[in-house]
């Protein structure tokens, strides 16, 4: 099986790419399981911190590729259209959090892929498309409606418009918009931030706020609660004090 993702794990920080240039990183079902699996493997590396999620080229991701659809029947799609879903899956529910660093290209299965991670940064001139129902097929009607709100979701898939860098900053599809030759270090310094905090804070913090999320206020808070507690059994809350104090010192110096 070629390889269609590469992984490196240095200082806490996971660097994956989507590595099918050649393709325009188009999913396909190696990709898919292949993606799954560095995910399985980021989660049970402890010392990884965050996850920096980008695609080799010119693209970030152009889609599914529909290519490989040739010849086969209903039953090959739906198994394959599981194994995206469990992609998504795995990067959705990795413990660490994950940016994804999109630029060119960002379609179809590419914009599942991005909704995934917890978050994005885009390069200017980055187009986002939600073309699945132009192409006869079902798809981002989860992740989109819950990222932009479901009367936005429906004009961007019953159009297939595209949306440029600084509408997809406005509607809530990347958090912030960089010139292209910054991308990459935009990554590592949000990266760095993130691993400078303790890493079972922030694990906690991701899960409520995934949980609470699918819930109503009282019930967050209760999630909330919970985490708390959880923190308070591991002793990272010591550590953010610690980092507080050092914080605060070096401010009065100043």
């Amino acid at each position: 099986m070629d390889e269609r993702i590469r992984l490196d794990v240095t200082a806490g920080i996971a660097r994956l790419q989507l590595a099918r240039p050649a393709a325009r990183n188009a999913v396909d079902l190696p990709l898919c399981l292949q993606l799954r699996a560095a995910f399985d493997e980021i989660d049970a590396d402890e010392s990884v911190r965050v996850v920096l999620l980008s695609g080799q080229g010119p693209v970030f991701c152009a889609g599914a590729d529909l290519k490989e659809r040739t010849g086969k029947d209903a039953s090959w799609v739906r198994r394959r259209r599981a194994a995206s879903f469990a992609a998504y899956a795995a990067i959705a529910a990795c413990r660490r959090p994950v940016i994804a660093l999109v630029h060119g290209a960002v379609v179809g299965s590419g914009g599942e892929i991005t909704l995934a991670a917890d978050f994005a940064i885009a390069a200017e001139g980055t187009t986002f498309r939600f073309p699945e129902p132009h192409w006869g097929t079902i798809g981002a009607t989860q992740r989109l409606p819950r990222a932009i709100g479901p009367r936005r979701a429906k004009e961007l898939l019953f159009t297939n418009r595209p949306v440029g860098a600084e509408e997809a900053r406005d509607l809530g599809l990347v958090v912030r918009v960089v010139p292209p030759a910054e991308l990459i270090e935009a990554g590592d310094e949000t990266a760095r931030n993130i691993a400078k905090a303790p890493p079972g804070a922030i694990a906690l913090t991701k899960r409520a706020v995934d949980l609470g999320t699918e819930t109503d206020l009282d019930r967050g808070i209760r999630i909330e609660m919970a985490a708390i507690e959880q923190n308070l059994e591991t002793g990272d809350w010591r550590d953010g004090i610690d980092r507080f104090r050092a914080f605060s010192a070096t401010e009065e110096a100043e």
